[in-house]
């Protein structure tokens, strides 16, 4: 009787151990960053460029869809852009609000027209932000086309 007991206790010790054990060995999928929409994010300086990618039907004129977080709760800052084959595309700049949210191709801000920027649908675009003191970041921003019913408004 004992060692049935005993059989018993070992063997749903090992089921309880197996079961739960594979999260001892393997990395947590929450805990790894990554760009949950169809654009690209970077942070320079206080600002946070989040989900940034360009809507483009012919691949000449494109509009810029993306959010600008400004984390300084005291100061406005400046975000500048360039765009195309080292920085020759265009360029842009932009203020930003202390603490707030801009949202460019969102409810209430209209995307900001990138002319020239030779990219074709499907390609990307190299594009450097950057903020106040920050190092600038060079990102290759998905360009895409109004294909997908939530860009059709958004097609230059």
């Amino acid at each position: 009787m004992k060692s049935r007991l005993l059989a018993s206790i070992v063997l749903g010790t090992a089921v309880v151990l197996t079961a739960t054990g594979c999260n001892m060995l393997a990395p947590q999928a929450t805990t790894l960053q990554y760009n949950p929409g169809d654009g690209m994010s970077v942070n320079t300086g206080t600002i946070q460029v989040l989900n940034a990618l360009v809507i483009s039907e012919d691949g000449e004129d494109g509009n810029l869809v993306v959010a600008f977080y400004n984390k300084d709760e005291e100061n406005d800052a400046t975000i500048f852009i360039e765009f195309g084959e080292n920085g020759k595309g265009g360029e842009a700049a932009m203020e930003i609000p202390a603490g707030s949210l801009v949202s460019l191709g969102g409810d209430y801000e209209e995307p900001l027209l990138l002319e020239g920027i030779n990219t074709d649908p499907g390609a990307r675009l190299p594009m450097y932000f950057q903020s106040g003191d920050g190092e600038g970041q060079l990102v290759l921003v998905p360009v895409l086309d109004g294909s997908l019913p939530y860009y059709a408004d958004l097609v230059p």
